[in-house]
């Protein structure tokens, strides 16, 4: 892995912020079945906020800009310190990871949901933001 960047800013010489997390919404043709994928595959913790609707908790979260030609896109990334050993857990539990792509900022692969959409899957080269809080 690269060296990273020092970091621009520090969270110490600034006031905390009034937002205090991110809910990021993945729309499903089969929701029920990709909640299950995330809590029995995934093994993310939850909580039931009512009639088996799930909200996962995860440790760290980002958020980037891209330019696009249009709003309203976005993705869902996951992010692992050991692509590989995080494929090969996966695929123990019998989830098939498309083939690496190395690219400037991370070594990236990405699986199918059981609702029929993809998330990708990466192991960063760059600074992240997760520790800045």
């Amino acid at each position: 892995m690269a060296a990273r960047a020092p970091r621009e800013n520090d969270p110490d010489d600034e006031e905390e912020p009034m937002i205090t997390g991110m809910h990021t919404v993945v729309f499903s043709k089969d929701a029920d079945a990709d909640r299950a994928f995330f809590r029995d595959v995934l093994g993310f913790r939850h909580v039931d906020a009512g009639h088996g609707w799930l909200i996962f908790g995860m440790r760290g979260g980002e958020a980037a800009f891209h330019p696009s030609d249009s709003n309203d896109v976005h993705q869902l990334h996951l992010m692992c310190d050991d692509l590989a050993a995080e494929m090969a857990s996966l695929a123990e539990k019998g989830v098939a990871c498309a083939e690496i792509e190395e690219q400037p900022w991370g070594s990236l692969t990405s699986f199918a949901l059981p609702g029929g959409g993809r998330v990708a899957l990466y192991q960063p080269r760059h600074e992240t933001a997760l520790d800045l809080y």
